[in-house]
């Protein structure tokens, strides 16, 4: 193609709008003589006029001229960890609007000189700009370049979509003409300052300036003014800290401009150039598994909330939750693949329920799914609590002895992981072995529904099912948070146990609950202890007091290990995403490693109390216990609640 004659093209270009113009003039007049032909035509045409125009002042009467300079909907929150560090960051970036008088004459010229060469001379819409950049699009033989002003962009970003359609087009003429008669040229420009993107979450030239720069943008020198004007047609490509070269070529540009249009001198552009950007803001991860979850608990952060960042405080302590995140990774890189195991979550609260660590998967970078909140898998025998908790509000203890022999419940016979039905067992050691006869057994003699009550009692909200058997061995679905809270219940001696991860503000009352039974939880503690000591889940001793259960999944498909010692509660989940099974994991293996692998960190760091919680002790049997235990072991060992299958 020939070089373009920008000359001739001129001379037409002037030719053509004359000849515009002369036509509209000419229907003009056509239609007024027309109507005084005509005058009955008067009435429909002054209708449509009439109409017309009162759509047109609708249109700019109604436009909310003030949005551009409101706080964002979602305004950035910093989340800080109990020691009062940042450990993410969420939601957008934006400061108070600028005042173009309060800023450098060049900083509003920077933005001026590369968007809108005429801002100050059209009345919204830059109709030799428009030509101009047709030419350039007809010789390119495509769209290379656009011919908004400055006033349509503000138009817009604040008022409208960004679909490419001839309707929004005309939209947008229409809003940024209302724009330039109801605003002044610095008022537009303000707005527009204020709200334009600059890439990372940040919205608006104060923002800008501080995130890249760390200084409010009245202070902005030339040149970096100019790497944030450059910004603006690619934030993410001419990212100053992500791609340096880029933006510092761009920045050269729009001081070119800035000296072709006469705004700076050539000496004021050489001695700009080199300026060089820096998050001035620490860089963190916008999201992780305990902030995915934290987020919903912190919406009222925002309501007094205007501009710049909100910052809350969380539970997380940012020194367990290292030590989480190590344990998981470690026993998974080292035996991840040997076994079979993708995939692992930990949970960690305070007896309370103060959520102090979480570890969702073995990568929220590659997996935003959490696993210790939404996944609902099956506890397997960690769901034996509830129904050793129903024997034990029906009258049985510990050292009573139960039949071992094999059940069959309604044609489901359940059987033992290592075999070994037929033998009788008391309920502490039934409870460490975690035999599944013994524990169908008291399902039966206790039954379904005194089961359900006490996992409700505990805090397990999932769908449970009183006619369901199965539900004895833990077949019914439920979170690990939702697990390790019911052991935190057990633990601090009040049920039910609401998890939360924003401190409670002063004053402010723990949701409701009510005392677990001394002598059922003196009980709970005693067959807890047995697992870990002498049952299965040997693999979890710290070398204090330690308390917890292990369960395990059909096929080795979950495998779970909940417990606690000192003053924290701690439950993790092993298994598959897509419910493959595991080569041989049971919950007293690799879960129960993890568990100790964690605590024992946390209590070398004294993050973890040494024995500060109590062994709960059940009060002193009275005569009238003395004389019925005495009668139970005279019928052969069979408690009172268990005889009602002999009618005894």
């Amino acid at each position: 193609m020939a070089d373009f004659d920008w000359r001739a093209w001129t001379v037409k270009a002037r030719h053509g709008a004359l000849a515009v113009a002369a036509f509209v003039a000419a229907r003009a007049r056509g239609l007024v003589a027309f109507v005084r032909r005509h005058p009955r035509w008067m009435g429909f045409f002054g209708l449509v006029f009439a109409a017309l125009l009162a759509a047109f002042v609708w249109i700019g009467v109604s436009l909310p001229l003030s949005r551009s300079l409101e706080p964002l909907d979602s305004p950035a929150v910093v989340l800080l960890d109990a020691q009062g560090k940042p450990f993410a960051r969420r939601g957008a970036y934006k400061e108070a609007p600028v005042v173009v008088a309060d800023l450098p004459k060049y900083v509003p010229d920077a933005f001026i000189a590369v968007e809108d060469r005429r801002f100050r001379r059209h009345f919204g819409l830059d109709v030799w700009g428009m030509g101009r950049a047709a030419a350039v699009n007809i010789k390119a033989g495509r769209a290379r370049e656009g011919a908004s002003t400055i006033t349509q962009q503000l138009a817009k970003n604040a008022f409208l979509s960004n679909e490419r359609t001839l309707r929004r087009k005309a939209q947008e003429a229409v809003i940024a003409v209302w724009l330039e008669l109801r605003l002044s040229k610095d008022e537009i420009l303000a707005r527009y300052l204020s709200s334009i993107y600059f890439g990372d979450g940040v919205y608006g030239l104060g923002a800008a300036s501080r995130h890249y720069f760390g200084r409010p943008p009245e202070k902005l020198t030339l040149g970096q003014a100019a790497i944030l004007a450059g910004m603006v047609n690619a934030p993410s490509r001419l990212d100053p800290v992500d791609n340096p070269k880029a933006a510092a070529a761009r920045a050269d540009q729009v001081l070119a401009d800035m000296v072709e249009v006469k705004f700076i001198t050539a000496e004021q552009a050489a001695n700009a150039r080199g300026a060089r950007a820096r998050a001035a803001r620490a860089s963190l991860p916008v999201g992780g598994y305990f902030a995915d979850w934290v987020s919903p608990q912190i919406a009222d952060a925002f309501e007094t909330a205007r501009y710049g960042e909100v910052r809350v405080s969380t539970t997380l302590d940012g020194r367990l939750q290292r030590r989480a995140e190590q344990a998981v990774n470690r026993a998974l890189a080292k035996s991840g693949t040997r076994l079979k195991a993708g995939q692992a979550a930990l949970v960690a609260m305070r007896p309370d329920g103060k959520v102090v660590a979480m570890v969702g998967g073995r990568s929220y970078a590659k997996s935003q799914f959490n696993r210790a909140v939404q996944a609902r898998r099956q506890p397997g025998s960690a769901f034996k609590l509830f129904v050793y908790l129903a024997a034990l509000r029906d009258g049985a203890r510990p050292d009573m002895r139960v039949l071992g022999d094999p059940v069959t419940i309604n044609g489901w016979t359940p059987r033992n992981y290592e075999g070994g039905a037929g033998t009788d067992l008391t309920l502490r050691d039934a409870f460490a072995q975690s035999n599944n006869v013994i524990a169908a057994r008291i399902w039966q003699t206790a039954g379904g529904e005194a089961v359900v009550q006490a996992a409700r009692d505990l805090g397990i909200t999932s769908p449970l099912k009183t006619t369901d058997a199965s539900l004895s061995l833990g077949a019914a679905e439920t979170t690990l948070l939702e697990l390790t809270s019911a052991y935190a219940a057990v633990a601090s001696g009040h049920m039910p146990v609401a998890p939360y991860g924003r401190p409670r503000k002063a004053g402010e009352a723990p949701p409701p609950s009510r005392p677990l039974d001394t002598a059922q939880r003196a009980a709970l503690y005693e067959l807890l202890g047995a697992v870990v000591e002498e049952g299965t889940g040997r693999a979890a001793r710290t070398g204090q007091l330690t308390y917890g259960k292990t369960g395990t999944t059909q096929e080795h498909r979950d495998a779970v290990f909940v417990g606690f010692t000192g003053d924290l509660v701690v439950g993790v989940w092993v298994g598959n995403d897509d419910h493959s099974p595991m080569n041989g994991v049971t919950g007293g293996g690799l879960p129960a490693q993890i568990w100790r692998d964690f605590v024992g960190q946390g209590l070398k760091a004294g993050l973890i109390a040494r024995d500060r919680a109590p062994v709960p002790r059940a009060p002193p049997p009275s005569e009238e216990d003395g004389l019925e235990r005495q009668l139970e072991q005279d019928l052969g060992g069979i408690p009172r609640w268990l005889r009602r299958i002999f009618g005894g």
